[in-house]
């Protein structure tokens, strides 16, 4: 009956600390790449030309970075980022934003 119990105890244990690292990993960081469509002080929405549109808020922790920008109030309407966030956030919140190069429409001529 001794045994019973502590291999109970070792399979609870176990079972918290899977639980546990699901939980931290749920907390990695995703990536969302598009265009700004809209960008104000608080708040922007990115578009990623596939149909999806998703809106990020600016939080304390926002870093900006990449094409010469490295403040949220240098992003402009039509620049392409990537937003880092985390899927567990609700409303979506923006950690990082890498600046990309501009990126050629379909049909343009170089």
């Amino acid at each position: 009956m001794l045994k019973l119990a502590h291999r109970l105890g070792l399979v609870a244990a176990t079972l918290l600390v899977a639980v546990s690292v699901a939980g931290v990993a749920s907390a990695q960081y995703r990536e969302f790449t598009g265009r700004i469509d809209k960008v104000n002080k608080k708040k922007m929405i990115v578009d990623n030309r596939k149909g999806d549109k998703v809106s990020f808020i600016k939080v304390d922790e926002t870093v900006v970075e990449g094409e010469g920008k490295k403040e949220w109030k240098q992003l402009k309407k039509g620049t392409w980022i990537t937003v880092y966030w985390k899927f567990v956030d609700k409303p979506r919140k923006a950690y990082k934003i890498k600046v990309l190069p501009p990126k050629k429409e379909a049909g343009e001529d170089a």
